[in-house]
């Protein structure tokens, strides 16, 4: 017979019972990996919406050409090349007096602040890229489909006007100022308001299309997403309509075990 002393039941579930470690609840508070499927999403929907903003770009401009005042005129060449359809005015109609079609070229930012200052907006364009970049799958925030989408759409917006503004695009034959520019097309008025802003409102992409819809996106998260947490917060959830504060109390009541007599 073997001579170590038996353990008591009592020590085996301390001996079962193992102590929570500090590295436990930081493994448990680590975020999963990100799944494959968002940076489908997330990729897919910069790259075809950037795609989509170059692609409408060219068209139009090789369609409608542009006026007159953005091209070096010393050479006729010049002129000829972005003319455009002869039969065709550089500013189109789809809805009269409402939506249309006018080519143009923005030196700046939103409204054309900041003209000629194409290399700071260039930089803070890769800023704002890699850090969306990182937020999403660094901090893994890409766990949210809304927020994927939001900021795909707001890349995808980025990046298209990133090429212009870097000036990749075939630019020969405009004037200098014009070819670090941003290539605009969408016209939109709205003659019943007095706003002069709107009357026409300035020419704009696909590429601020898509920077538009990714902010109201961003803007509706922090609305909605911030309420649900609140009422998380306060176990007004789905789950924990209807438990109270009171409820909850006898609930913890409920599960205290009685002393056993001895």
């Amino acid at each position: 017979m073997s001579s170590a002393p038996k353990k008591s039941p009592a020590a085996n579930d301390a001996a079962a019972a193992r102590v929570p470690q500090a590295g436990d609840s930081l493994a448990a508070s680590r975020p999963a990996p990100v799944p494959r499927s968002r940076y489908f999403v997330y990729f897919g929907i910069a790259l075809v919406g950037c795609g989509l903003d170059l692609f409408t770009k060219q068209a139009m401009l090789g369609w409608l050409g542009l006026p007159r005042p953005l091209v070096d005129a010393a050479d006729p060449a010049n002129v000829a090349r972005w003319r455009g359809d002869p039969a065709l005015p550089h500013r189109w109609w789809l809805v009269e007096g409402r939506l249309g079609i006018e080519t143009s070229i923005n030196t700046g930012a939103l409204f054309g602040m900041g003209a000629g200052y194409w290399w700071i907006f260039a930089t803070l364009s890769i800023v704002a890229t890699l850090a969306i970049l990182t937020w999403l799958f660094v901090f893994r925030a890409a766990h949210d489909r809304w927020l994927t989408v939001a900021l795909g759409s707001i890349t995808g917006g980025i990046l298209g006007n990133l090429y212009d503004r870097l000036g990749l695009w075939d630019a020969a034959g405009l004037k200098p100022v014009y070819q670090h520019g941003v290539r605009d097309w969408i016209l939109f008025a709205w003659p019943e308001t007095k706003l002069a802003i709107f009357n026409p409102w300035p020419n704009f992409n696909i590429a601020d299309s898509l920077l538009v819809i990714g902010a109201i996106m961003l803007v509706v998260h922090a609305l909605v997403w911030r309420d649900k947490e609140e009422q998380a917060a306060k176990g007004e959830g789905p789950g924990n309509r209807g438990q109270g504060p009171g409820a909850r109390g006898q609930e913890s009541k409920g599960s205290k075990t009685k002393p056993s007599a001895a």
